[in-house]
Formats: structure tokens, sequence, C-alpha cells
């Protein structure tokens, strides 16, 4: 199997292609740090990693934006922080401020010359807009939790993606999925079906960081530690 078999390549985004977690913790860190709170980077992520999928899971039709808001609520009462509607607000809209990984534009610059690339991500349309100019706006489609109203890993995201690509001519055959996340995206891919490949953008790190850890990862055909060892790769099949 080669990458060069696929037609098409869908994105998750928040983890794979912008730095969430940086995001994450350049956002928690100063809040827990000025109420007097010393917790550490991989006790922050994993505390938001319980609490966001339910979240998302009792409120599937929820606005990501809104969904991160409600994350910092119970984040407060879990560290017994009083409860403070503008800051949960600020969280929610912090979106615009994490950071793009340093080499997705340039690699995503190279797929789109060679693949139809399309977003799947647990995202609301309006707060994806500033990480897709970050990006470079490379995505013939873009696929969202709100128009889906369902948050990964619910098998229907998938399915609307691979549907929505059908109706462009590409089968789900023709489709490599790319992302980080086992738990939200790499399980439902594979029980659909899916060839996917693996970003690890954690490799050498304790814990699953910001999403919920696994017992069993599942197979995945492809694995790179970055997005740009994705495009070499391909680079190389095709001799260039």
């Amino acid at each position: 199997m080669r990458i060069s078999d696929f037609k098409a390549m869908t994105f998750d985004v928040y983890g794979t292609l912008i730095d969430w977690e940086t995001g994450l913790l350049n956002e928690l860190k100063p809040w827990t740090a000025s109420h007097g709170l010393e917790i550490g980077d991989d006790a922050i992520l994993e505390a938001f990693a319980q609490i966001e999928s339910p979240v998302q899971a009792e409120s599937p039709r929820m606005l990501y934006r809104d969904v991160l808001a409600e994350t910092h609520r119970r984040l407060a009462r879990k560290w017994g922080i009083a409860a403070d509607d503008g800051a949960a607000e600020a969280f929610g809209a912090s979106i615009a401020r994490w950071p793009a990984f340093p080499d997705s534009a340039a690699a995503l610059g190279y797929l789109k010359e060679h693949f139809t690339l399309a977003v799947l991500s647990n995202i609301d349309d309006a707060s994806i807009q500033p990480s897709l100019d970050k990006l470079g706006r490379p995505f013939r489609h873009v696929f969202t939790a709100q128009q889906i109203g369902s948050y990964k890993p619910d098998r229907r995201n998938f399915e609307y993606a691979i549907a929505k690509l059908g109706q462009a001519g590409i089968a789900k055959k023709e489709i490599l999925h790319v992302a980080q996340s086992l738990f939200h995206d790499h399980v439902p891919a594979q029980a659909l079906g899916m060839t996917s490949a693996w970003i690890d953008r954690r490799a050498g790190k304790p814990g699953a960081g910001a999403t919920a850890p696994l017992k069993n990862p599942p197979r995945v055909q492809f694995r790179f530690a970055s997005m740009a060892a994705l495009a070499d790769a391909h680079r190389v099949e095709l001799g260039a």
C-alpha cells in the first residue's frame, strides 16, 4: 500500500495540524497559576481529556466553543476555582490563538497538488476560520461537528465525510484519513474500514495528552512523526 494509491485525504485539525495541546496549556496554565495552583502540564491535559469528551457526548449539537467554555467551568469546579463565565467564554474563544505546527502549512501546500484535501474536525464553522488561515486554506471540503450534529469518535462523522466525498466521485477506498488522535479518529476510522495515517505528534511523550488513553490501540496502515514526514514519504514514492 502506497500513499499515492489514494485520491483524497481527510484531516483531523486540532492535534494534527494545529498544536492544540500548546494552545490549551497557553490558556490554562496562567489561569490556574493566577489562582495559586501549581499543576503540571500532563495533569492539565489529562484533566481536560477527562472532561471534554463527556461534554461532547452529553451535548453533541453544542458548538465547540461552547464545549470549551463548559469544560472550563468543570475544570474550575474540579480544581476549586470560583466560577467565572467571562473566563470560560474567553477560553471558548481561544481557538483563534492556538498555533499551527510549524510543518503543517508547507506539507498541506504540497499535498493539495496531488490529493483532494478535506477537513473532518470537532469544531464549529466560525471557530475554524482562523485556523484555516494559518494553514493556508488548502482544503476543498470542510466537514465540521456543527454541520454533522455529533462529535468524533462518533462514526456518523466519518460516514458523513465518506458520503460527501462519494458525491464528489471519491470512493471510501480512495480516502486516507490523517490524524493524531487514536481515540477520536483512528478507532472509528478503522471500524468503518477506512485506511488511516497516524501523525504521532506525541511520539516519545508519556500518556495520551489531551485525548483519552486506550488500552488496545488500533492498527493503522501508516505512521509518521509529522506532516513533513508524510509529505516526504509521498515525494519518495514519486521519485522526487
